[in-house]
């Protein structure tokens, strides 16, 4: 069944976001996140290279992991989980989906057509697949054809120039299960604003083609208000947030006010407690620095509190600091 099509309302997402939402993150917010605020999370993006490679699978494999406490979360809150995966190999695709489809329980696959980092694009992959529309199709095609999951599709609006009805055309000729339409060209990064008129301009695209799928927004949304604005306002199916939970981790919830100090440190522990049950000394725990800075912040003695987070070396280091603050 194609998940995507059963929504009644905006879809909110979880953008794929490279060491940001690993399990823990996605358990995190999920503890938080109101019933019926979110509705899709996706995984770190994974290259289908690395996890048809003996060798180079135990490097990345780790990417799909899901709890059994993150699985009885999504299922008590009504959350589908998506494996989002990128390369430029249709075979390899195929035999990744297939293993997926057969021994993981993701609810669909998204294919990274999006990801603007450079060494990558040069490759061929992610934002690369834009200035190649053929393989692309193949791409997708072969994707949809592994399995019965859902194969959606996240991108942007171009290359090294915005070409949003030309590029888009060729992907919804393959009727991907929904599409994500960051609204930026790969040569923006993430400089900018994100063309929400471009995105609009797909959905309207989808229309003319008379295809009934979801095409979904992202870029620089900061609030589900703003994501339920910008869906009514470009007449979008959906909107999909990422770097916006590293300015508000309580973003998934309806009512939103100014944590305190107790709050903030709370899930300051609870994100390092759980990162070091989950990942021991497999995971680089500097990967926590960046969101020290999130909760050390706002109240008084934060920026010495911060400090000296910043200098952590393991979940016992951050245990102490904490008593002291």
């Amino acid at each position: 069944m194609n998940f995507w099509q059963s929504f009644d309302q905006p879809i909110i997402a979880l953008a794929p976001m490279e060491d940001v939402t690993d399990t823990v993150l996605r358990e995190l917010l999920l503890n938080v996140a109101d019933p019926g605020a979110l509705h899709v999370v996706m995984t770190e993006f994974v290259s289908t290279d690395g996890l048809v490679h003996k060798k180079a699978r135990k490097r990345v494999i780790h990417r799909l992991l899901v709890t059994d406490e993150e699985r009885a979360l999504l299922k008590a809150k009504n959350v589908k989980i998506v494996a989002q995966i990128w390369g430029n190999t249709p075979e390899h695709y195929q035999q990744v989906i297939k293993e997926i489809a057969s021994e993981m329980e993701f609810d669909g696959v998204d294919i990274n057509m999006g990801c603007p980092v450079p060494k990558v694009v040069r490759r061929g992959s992610c934002s690369g697949m834009i200035g190649n529309p053929t393989l692309a199709k193949e791409i997708i095609l072969a994707c949809k054809e592994a399995s019965d999951l859902p194969v959606s599709v996240k991108t942007r609006i171009g290359l090294k120039a915005v070409a949003t009805e030309e590029w888009i055309g060729h992907v919804l000729e393959t009727k991907p299960a929904a599409l994500t339409i960051h609204g930026r060209t790969q040569k923006q990064m993430s400089d900018g604003l994100a063309d929400w008129t471009e995105i609009a301009k797909a959905a309207r695209l989808r229309d003319q083609l008379g295809l009934e799928l979801p095409v979904i927004g992202n870029g620089d949304v900061q609030s589900l208000r703003e994501a339920r604005a910008k869906c009514a306002e470009f007449g979008l199916d959906g909107a999909m947030i990422g770097r916006g939970i590293f300015n508000n981790p309580w973003l998934f919830m309806e009512e939103q006010r100014e944590r305190t100090k107790e709050e903030k440190l709370e899930m300051l522990w609870k994100h390092t407690e759980l990162f070091g049950r989950v990942w021991g000394d497999t995971k680089n725990f500097h990967i926590l620095r960046r969101y020290y800075s999130i909760y050390s912040k706002g109240f008084p003695g934060a920026a010495e509190l911060r400090a000296n987070l910043m200098r952590s070396e393991r979940v016992e280091d951050v245990e102490r600091i904490l008593r002291s603050a």
